[in-house]
C-alpha cells in the first residue's frame, strides 16, 4: 500500500471539543482572499471538506480545521473552519487549537512566556496571544472580531414550545441566543439529544423570520447557531450551543460567548473591563473579557477577549485513494440524526 497522496492531521481539541487541524497535504484552494476560499469551499467544491468531516473518516462532532497561507500581510497564518454542514468563518475553540497545534510543533516560533499569533480568518483578523511554558501552550487569549446586536428580545412561534424569545448577535458568526428554560430543558450531559433537537429545530423556523446581515462582510447572512443560555446567580453563564446535523458544542463557544458579551453590553450590563465566566455542558471554562467598544456599519459593538486552553493529542494520517467509492464521505440518521439530508 503507497501513500503518496495523504492529508496529515493533528488530533486537538479545546475543552473537550474537536477541533483538528489539517497541516499538510491539502490542494491549493482558489481565492484571492481566505473568504473566496472559504466560499469556494462552500459553493464551488466542497469535496475536501466531506472527505474530512464524514464517515467512514470522522463522525458527527469532528472538526477540522484548513491552515491555510495568510492572504493578507499583517497575519502569521490562515485557517478555514470545515465541519459537516459548511465551511465556517470564525471558532473560538477552533482558533484555539489551530494556535496550540501551529505554536506545539513549531510551525510557528514559540516564544516564552508569550506569543503573539495573527490568524487571517474570513470573519476578519484575529489576534491571539498564548501563554507559553516549557514548549509548551498553556492558555489561548482571542482578540476576536467587534461583536454586535441583530436584535434582542425576537420572538418566534413554535409547535412544541409555543411563543419563545431570543435574542440574535454577531460573535464570529450570527447566534439566536436563547435561555434554555423556555424550551423547558436543562444544561446537562443528560439532555444533549434533546437540546441538540431543539436547536436544529428552533434554527430551521428562524431562518423563515431572521434574516441577520454583516454590513460590512457580504453573504454573512444567517444564523449559523442557537445557543442556549443559562445565567447563574455568580453572573456566569452555562451555554449550549447547536450544531447540524444535530448535536452540541462540548466547549462553552467562544465565538457564541463573544456574541453574549454584546448582548449584555447592549442591555446595559457589561461595559469595557468586565469579564464573564462561560461553562459548557461538560463545565468546560473560558473567560470572556470586553477590551473596548467600537461601531461596525454605524452599529455599537465591542471588542471581545476569549481565553481557554487547547490540547494536541494525537497525530493521523489519511490516505486519499481514488478508487474509494466514499471519497466524499456518507452520513446516516443512526448516528447523526434525522437532519442528514440537509448536509
Amino acid at each position: 500500500m503507497t501513500f503518496d497522496k495523504t492529508l496529515d492531521i493533528l488530533l486537538v481539541h479545546c475543552e473537550g471539543e474537536s477541533g483538528n487541524v489539517l497541516i499538510g497535504g491539502a490542494p491549493e484552494i482558489p481565492g484571492a482572499t481566505i473568504l473566496d476560499k472559504m466560499n469556494h469551499l462552500n459553493v464551488v467544491d466542497p469535496t475536501l471538506r466531506l472527505f474530512l468531516t464524514r464517515e467512514p473518516r470522522a463522525q458527527v462532532v469532528h472538526t477540522t480545521n484548513l491552515v491555510l497561507p495568510p492572504t493578507r500581510p499583517d497575519a502569521d497564518a490562515a485557517f478555514i473552519v470545515l465541519q459537516p454542514d459548511r465551511a465556517h468563518p470564525m471558532s473560538g475553540s477552533n482558533c484555539i487549537c489551530v494556535v496550540t497545534a501551529l505554536l506545539e510543533t513549531g510551525r510557528i516560533a514559540m516564544v516564552e512566556p508569550e506569543t503573539i499569533v495573527r490568524l487571517d480568518t474570513a470573519a476578519g483578523l484575529i489576534v491571539a496571544r498564548a501563554r507559553c511554558e516549557n514548549g509548551r501552550c498553556l492558555s489561548v487569549s482571542l482578540d476576536n472580531v467587534p461583536a454586535f446586536v441583530h436584535a434582542l428580545d425576537v420572538t418566534i412561534d413554535t409547535p412544541k414550545w409555543g411563543r419563545i424569545m431570543g435574542d440574535i448577535a454577531f460573535g464570529g458568526v450570527f447566534y439566536a441566543q436563547i435561555d434554555v428554560d423556555r424550551v423547558g430543558l436543562r444544561i446537562v450531559p443528560e439532555a444533549a439529544r434533546a437540546l441538540a433537537e431543539a436547536g436544529t429545530e428552533i434554527k430551521a423556523l428562524l431562518a423563515d423570520e431572521v434574516s441577520p446581515a454583516h454590513p460590512e462582510i457580504p453573504g454573512f447572512d444567517e444564523i449559523a447557531y442557537v445557543m442556549f443560555r443559562d445565567h447563574q446567580p455568580d453572573g456566569s453563564l452555562v451555554t449550549c450551543t447547536t450544531l447540524k446535523p444535530g448535536r452540541v458544542d462540548r466547549s462553552p463557544c467562544g465565538t457564541g460567548s463573544s456574541a453574549h458579551l454584546a448582548i449584555l453590553h447592549a442591555r446595559g450590563l457589561a461595559r469595557t473591563g468586565d469579564r464573564r465566566i462561560s461553562r459548557s455542558i461538560i463545565g468546560g471554562t473560558f473567560t470572556a473579557e470586553i477590551l473596548g467598544e467600537v461601531t461596525v456599519g454605524g452599529r455599537p459593538a465591542v471588542l471581545p477577549r476569549i481565553t481557554g486552553r487547547g490540547y494536541v493529542f494525537g497525530r493521523q494520517q489519511l490516505r486519499l485513494d481514488p478508487q474509494d467509492p466514499f471519497l466524499q464521505g456518507f452520513a446516516l440518521s443512526d448516528t447523526w440524526g434525522l437532519q442528514v439530508g440537509d448536509l
